[in-house]
């Protein structure tokens, strides 16, 4: 087998500082990564270091690759790292590009044959134990011992997960259902009125347990009894737009409502031209039923975008009389709406004065030039906590990141101001 060496040689250069300075190269070109993959790259480096090209090339293309829609992509940036020759801007984030330079001959063999040689005329499957033996020295001798290696290979799963939910196929959106329900969705804690007994650090004397107990022991308080007020989670409640421009995202965001139903005791609406209570039909443990039954109780189903109108039935209707009251609102939503910006605006400041937080999840942010630049989306984005994408299944972690975190003004700033928050007799107060 012919090996062709690395124009700069890389046999001592530091496997972890490679690993992360190739992956932020490909993250530059437009190839979606994560730090784990960096992380893979560099225990795989440390077991097959890189000495010649085409080692190297399929350790990270193992490692970094998890469809063949990146193969361009990550071969242009791989020529232009370790050839020298490629600016990888050339062909950035263009599936249709044509192949790297010098990355044609000895790279498009078949992954059969390419395994083959490596494993001594073995095709390992995934998951297999490969050895890899060590480079050889001038006395044509290993210097190095065989090693056992796993060979990770991209799970179908892994490859969903970076997929936009628009672009799944009927195949997929149902496995990627199935992984959304699984999603453990937790909310910040809050002191509950309830108390339980506690020791004397941090809690409040307790009179009725203390006398209690001194009727026990014959009128003498002989101890006194400290309680403290139990922490509890605070209220999840989704808003979600079933209109006709959030169709593509609409199942998957509906099984994420209804594993949050299931597991974290949430309250589900959705809304298009109406507003529309789903808490009891996403309990349905069967996740076509559930969908089924929540598509009959909307019947204003891919219709229009009635945001405003949407947002005063919830805070009229439920809101105020304590379902947002402290509670975490999450709104699924492009915030394509037809209502007025003020009508938006003023529905959001109400909302503001109840809830806990807010978290705006929009599937449209994901896009390379999106701006906040729609009537309902650029009114409601001031009074908004958290501000996140979650159009495919690994956005949705920052979403559920988002749903946990504690209270912190926006970084916009101008809703938080204007709505203030709740005193304890639940009037608002400012800032």
């Amino acid at each position: 087998m012919t090996e062709y060496p690395l124009r700069n040689g890389l046999a001592h250069v530091d496997a972890a500082a490679l690993a992360v300075g190739f992956s932020t190269a490909l993250r530059r070109a437009g190839l979606p990564g994560s730090p784990d993959r960096a992380a893979w790259l560099a225990q795989a480096l440390r077991l097959v270091p890189p000495r010649a090209r085409e080692p190297l090339y399929w350790t990270c293309r193992v490692a970094l690759v998890s469809s063949h829609e990146q193969l361009p992509v990550f071969d242009a940036v791989f020529s232009a790292a370790f050839d020298g020759i490629l600016d990888p801007a050339d062909t950035r984030g263009d599936a249709n590009s044509p192949p790297a330079v010098r990355a044609a001959e000895h790279i498009r063999a078949a992954p059969a044959e390419r395994l083959s040689a490596h494993a001594g005329s073995r095709v390992p499957s995934s998951r297999t134990p490969v050895a890899t033996p060590g480079v050889e020295g001038g006395n044509g001798e290993s210097d190095a011992p065989w090693v056992e290696a796993i060979l990770a290979m991209a799970s179908p799963d892994e490859h969903l997960h970076e997929k936009s939910f628009a672009e799944l196929t009927p195949e997929e959106t149902a496995r990627v259902r199935q992984l959304v329900r699984r999603i453990m969705l937790a909310t910040p804690e809050r002191r509950s009125r309830r108390t339980r007994q506690s020791t004397r650090s941090g809690a409040k004397l307790d009179l009725r347990r203390t006398i209690r107990a001194a009727r026990r022991s014959g009128g003498d308080a002989s101890s006194l009894v400290y309680a403290r007020r139990r922490p509890r989670p605070r209220r999840l409640v989704f808003l979600c737009d079933v209109s006709g421009s959030m169709e593509p995202y609409t199942q998957v965001f509906l099984s994420l409502l209804q594993g949050a139903v299931a597991g974290a005791q949430a309250e589900a609406f959705v809304f298009s031209t109406r507003l529309t209570r789903l808490t009891r039909q996403l309990s349905n443990r069967n996740a076509d039923e559930a969908l089924a039954l929540g598509a009959a109780a909307a019947r204003d189903w891919a219709g229009g975008t009635r945001l405003a109108e949407s947002l005063q039935r919830f805070i009229d209707g439920h809101g105020r009389r304590g379902l947002a009251r402290g509670a975490v609102v999450v709104v699924l939503s492009d915030g394509w709406a037809q209502d007025a910006p003020e009508l938006v605006d003023a529905q959001m400041a109400r909302l503001r004065r109840l809830a806990f937080r807010i978290v705006w999840v929009n599937p449209r942010k994901a896009g390379t030039d999106f701006q906040p630049l729609a009537g309902g989306m650029a009114a409601a984005l001031p009074y908004c906590d958290a501000f996140v994408s979650g159009h495919n299944y690994a956005a949705l972690a920052e979403a559920a990141t988002a749903i946990r975190a504690q209270r912190s003004r926006p970084a916009w700033g101008r809703g938080n101001g204007r709505a203030g928050q709740l005193n304890s007799s639940g009037k608002e107060k400012h800032d």
